[in-house]
């Protein structure tokens, strides 16, 4: 794969652990790898913000699994004051990593499409657009159960 950024983050968030991997180096030489592993407690995920921003890196991955990325998203989304790329991607949309599949590989598999330039984000929404997608989804709920309450047929 021919590399596009010289450095990017890939991370493999899960419920209670984020591992995650930045790979570094100029364009077409040999990357450096370094890998750590947060907990997703509010000091830890300002920690992880901490070392991407040591570390220099604009760009970072991760899978959207389930809602575990949200806190993640939003805490990285204030570094360098919003010039930042973050992706959420769609852990369908990756390749699987060849061979045994453990979180540091994944991370670094994520990374490693990211330096590439391989992945596309899925669509977020804005804060106010994401609470207002959510309100008329749960009202849309509501009025949904209270119709089939009413014993009106269609």
């Amino acid at each position: 794969m021919k590399d596009l950024l010289e450095i990017s983050c890939g991370l493999d968030v899960h419920k209670d652990k984020i591992v995650a991997c930045i790979l570094s180096g100029p364009i077409g030489k040999t990357t450096v790898s370094e890998i750590r592993e947060f907990t997703t407690l509010i000091p830890d995920m300002a920690a992880l913000r901490d070392w991407i921003v040591s570390c220099n890196c604009h760009h970072v991955a991760m899978e959207s699994t389930g809602i575990y990325w949200q806190p993640i998203y939003e805490i990285l989304e204030d570094a360098y004051s919003g010039d930042i790329t973050l992706l959420v991607v769609n852990a369908r949309h990756m390749k699987n990593v060849p061979g045994k599949k453990t979180d540091m590989r994944d991370s670094e598999w994520i990374a490693t499409l990211l330096r590439a330039g391989l992945l596309n984000g899925s669509i977020l929404y804005g804060s106010r657009n994401y609470v207002y997608c959510i309100w008329c989804h749960k009202n849309h709920r509501i009025f949904f159960q209270r119709f089939l309450l009413s014993g009106i047929s269609v």
